[in-house]
């Protein structure tokens, strides 16, 4: 009788091996057949600001065609606080099955930042789908102010070292690091005072307890077309069509750029075939007539895009703002 010259651990090892095999080619089918019937529930869209605001307005806006392509309702989920963090955090620990996005703006590269420590990987824990849209944002003035351009604000700064005081939706918002980087970039000493919200900064700025803020196009235009502030420039590379006389800041300050851009991630295991899918309808809702004519009267710039294009983007603006928030020695409130 022959005996087996096959070592048992070897024969264990294969048998394992093959049993994995059978998984994987399992999950394989499994996956591809998720991916086809996605969606087949309704989806959640997570945002961290509070139902009525500029980010919410324009992802409902999304929401709405997005639920109409798909025949699913996208249900937007608002969930504010902690700079965006608590979203993050919750996104990225999410089923990655294509039923949890985060329709999410620069918090996501300004947060890791701002808080030193935070319980997410913004480039590791989600997979990028589709950069949707990028508001710009506007220097305004108390009209008292006697300043009446760009290069009247800076030098009126310039002659008033530390008595000129700006507004800001809060610390580490792109509303205080874009107010933060013009003084810094122009070598200003302006002074920084933090509201919860654009609004009660806003209505501050108005009435003259601070002088001046740059928030975004939607946020400002009613105060700038009822005159109660005052447009100096627009944070854009191009002029803005719903204010067209106002130069941009660039004009001025050749390169300066800020924008509160928005977009769409998920958790990063999801699958790249409902990706794609969600892809291909953001970039179809993005250009339907009703969205675009809706966003537009926000004062957003529609973009859309790829997935590998929203990915680059993210990873170019981590380093920018991160610079921003250690120039401004913003600290977490």
């Amino acid at each position: 009788m022959k005996t087996s010259t096959q070592n048992p651990v070897l024969m264990a090892m294969k048998f394992c091996l093959k049993t994995l095999g059978m998984l994987a080619m399992a999950l394989t089918f499994t996956v591809s057949a998720q991916a086809q019937n996605w969606p087949s529930k309704p989806i959640r869209m997570v945002i961290a600001f509070p139902p009525g605001g500029p980010t919410d307005i324009v992802s409902r806006v999304i929401a709405q065609q997005l639920s109409q392509q798909l025949g699913q309702s996208v249900i937007v989920d608002n969930k504010p606080g902690a700079g965006g963090n608590i979203v993050a955090e919750l996104v990225a620990k999410a089923p990655a099955d294509g039923y949890t996005v985060f329709y999410n703006t620069s918090a996501i590269v300004i947060g890791p930042a701002l808080y030193g420590k935070v319980n997410y990987d913004t480039l590791n824990d989600f997979a990028p789908v589709a950069l949707t849209a990028s508001v710009p944002l506007v220097l305004v003035v108390n009209p008292q102010l006697p300043a009446r351009s760009v290069k009247d604000f800076i030098e009126l700064a310039r002659s008033k070292p530390g008595q000129l005081n700006y507004s800001s939706s809060g610390t580490g918002t792109i509303t205080h690091l874009a107010s933060a980087m013009l003084s810094s970039q122009m070598g200003l000493q302006t002074q920084h005072v933090p509201y919860k919200g654009s609004a009660p900064g806003l209505v501050d700025l108005a009435a003259g307890q601070t002088q001046f803020m740059i928030d975004t196009m939607n946020t400002v235009l009613p105060y700038v077309r009822d005159g109660r502030l005052r447009a100096l420039g627009v944070a854009s590379l191009e002029r803005s069509e719903l204010l067209p006389d106002v130069p941009t800041l660039a004009e001025t300050i050749p390169g300066f750029e800020a924008a509160a851009w928005q977009g769409v991630v998920v958790p990063s295991q999801t699958p790249s075939d409902i990706i794609a899918r969600l892809n291909q309808e953001l970039n179809k809702a993005l250009q339907h007539p009703d969205v675009r004519q809706k966003l537009s009267l926000q004062g957003a710039d529609i973009l859309g895009g790829t997935p590998a294009q929203y990915s680059a983007y993210i990873r170019s603006e981590m380093p920018r703002w991160a610079k921003a928030v250690k120039d401004s020695g913003a600290k977490a409130e």
